[in-house]
């Protein structure tokens, strides 16, 4: 019955990620008349969050109320603020709201996991079974926009009808935010304990930076998400404007195909080490980019499918097994400290600059009437991610006498799903 519990608490928790983010160029360019520049501030704010989220996190959950009820109220939050994002007939009116809300969404990714935790006898083993129901929750999110409502058809979003994900998604929060209270208690951890600014933003982790493979893995690291941030920013608005159907249910092979690779991860990584790895990780981003640069909705949409599914590599490849590596560099005292510094310095530091960076080149390439010249918006990524994979295979040297992978390492094989479920 707990395990039934959880799977419902993270099938919500992402369903109501997936309805709004995915479309959310796609409304703002079209609804709101947003330039790429403002889609850039609206996609930022994910990182704002990011950045915020570690303090509520670490000044607030872990010490002073249980994970469930704070859960609880920042979805009854969220829930208001998506709302209110629903109403919003401008940008500018749009803007604080989207704001507030991914400040009050992005700590319930931490929650979510605590509570799961929290309720498990060996989460190595039984963390995985849970955590998939929220990629399920982010894929049933795309399928119903795109094939039971149809809100992302051309005459829908000529329509306005991409507004009403915004109003799912709120009455999706209000529930999770209710049935969060619902859930077994799970106490504060570090109740009494000292926090300090230092452990929040993990800066002790810092003194890793002296070991060069590291530090070229860390820059490259920071540099890849600004392709990352295209995909997040223009590949919904790509796909519906040159008028392939049903795009945003199409783009949910992305999920399908990140849970099978995650499942090849770990054999990968004992197989061919970390270095293959993560080159092919980049490398996946300069084979997708040049797909969608090329493709078309007619003959080439192939290129288009393929370009989509290649995000379980993408992602896996580069950004899951970079998490790993961290935790193995890192010593036992300061783990936390090294997930939470490279968390913070990609989807907070490396993801905002990317979305002001894609929000930029999206206007450069704008062209009378609203259409844009997507080939050479798609080739910049492109190409910016070559750079990135020729300096990290130049720089990243391969340690000569260490044939055992960094998953073996691990106390235990199931160890490594445990973190992969968590940074997923």
């Amino acid at each position: 019955m707990i395990t039934l519990r959880l799977s419902l608490m993270m099938f919500l928790q992402f369903f109501i990620w997936g309805g709004w983010f995915v479309t959310l160029g796609t409304y703002l360019s079209n609804t709101l008349q947003a330039n790429g520049g403002q889609i850039g501030m609206a996609f930022s704010t994910q990182s704002w969050g990011a950045i915020i989220a570690p303090f509520i996190i670490g000044l607030i959950a872990d010490r002073f109320f249980n994970a469930e009820k704070i859960l609880g109220i920042l979805h009854i939050v969220g829930a208001v603020l998506m709302f209110f994002m629903y109403q919003a007939d401008s940008f500018s009116s749009f803007y604080p709201y989207v704001l507030a809300y991914m400040i009050a969404y992005m700590p319930t990714l931490a929650l979510v996991n605590s509570v799961s935790f929290g309720q498990m006898d060996d989460p190595s083993k039984q963390f995985g079974k849970v955590r998939v129901w929220g990629t399920v929750g982010w894929i049933v999110a795309g399928l119903m926009i795109s094939y039971a409502f149809s809100w992302d058809s051309a005459q829908s979003i000529a329509d306005g009808m991409l507004k009403n994900t915004f109003l799912l998604c709120s009455i999706a929060s209000l529930a999770l935010g209710i049935f969060s209270f619902t859930l077994p208690n799970t106490p504060p951890q570090a109740s009494g304990q000292k926090v300090t600014l230092r452990d929040i933003l993990g800066l002790d982790a810092l003194a890793l930076l002296k070991d060069k493979n590291f530090f070229v893995f860390f820059l490259s690291s920071v540099l890849i998400c600004i392709p990352l941030a295209f995909y997040y920013q223009n590949a919904n608005p790509f796909l519906t404007e040159i008028g392939v159907e049903n795009a945003t249910g199409k783009m949910t092979l992305g999920q399908v195909s990140e849970v099978l690779f995650m499942l090849a991860l770990p054999i990968f990584l004992n197989r061919f080490g970390i270095k293959a790895t993560l080159v092919i990780g980049m490398a996946a981003w300069v084979i997708r980019y040049t797909l969608f640069a090329f493709g078309n909705a007619d003959e080439g949409l192939f290129m288009l499918i393929v370009g989509i599914a290649l995000h379980g590599i993408c992602y896996d490849f580069f950004f899951v097994s970079g998490q790993i590596y961290t935790n193995a560099k890192a010593g036992e005292n300061i783990k936390s400290a090294a997930q939470g510094l490279i968390t913070l310095a990609t989807y907070g530091v490396g993801m905002l600059v990317g979305f002001a960076v894609a929000g930029a080149i999206t206007d450069t390439y704008t062209l009378d009437g609203g259409s844009h010249s997507w080939q050479q918006v798609w080739l910049f990524p492109a190409g910016f991610a070559a750079v990135v994979l020729v300096v990290f295979a130049l720089l990243f040297k391969k340690r000569k006498g260490k044939r055992r992978c960094i998953i073996l390492q691990e106390e235990n094989f199931f160890k490594v799903w445990r973190l992969l479920a968590q940074v997923c």
